[in-house]
């Protein structure tokens, strides 16, 4: 079965310590052709991840919704048969989601503390930890991904510089525990008929579908936002240029919403069902 929607988001996500996050960007638009529109949090600001999770239940509840999240759902389990080798945890996704939310004591959804202290022997946060070659561990979907051309993702395992996710996406298992008793989260739960569903993306995908090149997945002004806007049948983006967060997030959604019919997407060939238990997977790798 393929979903049907008639609203897509993407949600520039952040793993940042603290409540308020300028990392955190969400975008929104209908079906059609109309613009992303950002969205912001009640009573301005920046979003918290709490509030990220409040609105998507209550924007889950307003119409059938395709919410994109660019962080990984889950660490790598396939290869080494577990998530966190010699530590007793869960061996499910949804499983290990709870697990998180229940050892984690950090503020607004941080993950920080299951990194730095409960199974810290797990993360590379430098050179004392020895070879960073030794945590790279990946899942099969970005693996996969690899092996097309589409660049190496970050491992969650690695907990150092710019570029580190791990701690964005344990804080995101936090927030999908918290919302998937109102939202199935593909592909660890089947799409509901008529409903909303949250799906695991990478901007990056989104970025190189529009035409921009590898390595230059960026767009920081308003000539290249909408260029790449153009390329997956948006309208352009009006007034003053969103940051590279806001920018990311609008470009997905209009993506999301050009390619969400495609049903390949939804049955890419090495995804079965303990991958899909376990480790899921990034839409848009086929």
């Amino acid at each position: 079965m393929t979903p049907r929607f008639t609203r897509y988001a993407a949600i520039d996500w952040s793993g940042a310590k603290g409540s308020r996050h300028k990392g955190i960007a969400v975008a929104l638009c209908e079906a059609g052709d109309a613009v992303p529109v950002l969205q912001h949090p009640h009573g301005g600001g920046f979003w918290s991840r709490m509030a990220v999770a409040e609105w998507l239940v209550e924007a889950a509840g307003q119409a059938p919704t395709l919410f994109g999240f660019d962080f990984s759902f889950a660490p790598p389990f396939v290869a080494r048969s577990g998530y966190l080798p010699g530590d007793d945890v869960p061996n499910t996704g949804p499983e290990f989601w709870a697990y998180v939310d229940a050892i984690c004591d950090d503020e607004d959804l941080g993950a920080a503390s299951l990194l730095e202290r409960t199974h810290r022997r797990h993360f590379y946060f430098g050179k004392a930890d020895g070879i960073k070659a030794d945590y790279m561990h990946n899942r099969l979907c970005e693996a996969h991904y690899n092996a097309q051309g589409g660049g190496k993702p970050s491992t969650v395992y690695d907990a150092i510089g710019a570029a580190q996710v791990a701690k964005a996406s344990f804080a995101g298992m936090r927030l999908l525990h918290q919302v998937r008793s109102s939202v199935p989260v593909w592909p660890f739960d089947p799409p509901q008929r008529g409903g909303s569903l949250v799906v695991e993306i990478y901007t990056s995908i989104a970025a190189r579908a529009a035409g921009r090149p590898k390595g230059q997945t960026k767009m920081r002004d308003l000539a290249a936002l909408n260029d790449a806007l153009f390329a997956v049948e948006s309208q352009p983006h009006e007034g003053l240029p969103p940051d590279d967060h806001g920018a990311d997030a609008i470009l997905t959604a209009a993506w999301l919403r050009r390619v969400a019919p495609r049903p390949s997407l939804w049955k890419p060939a090495p995804l079965n069902r303990k991958i899909a238990s376990t480790e899921g997977w990034t839409f848009g790798i086929i």
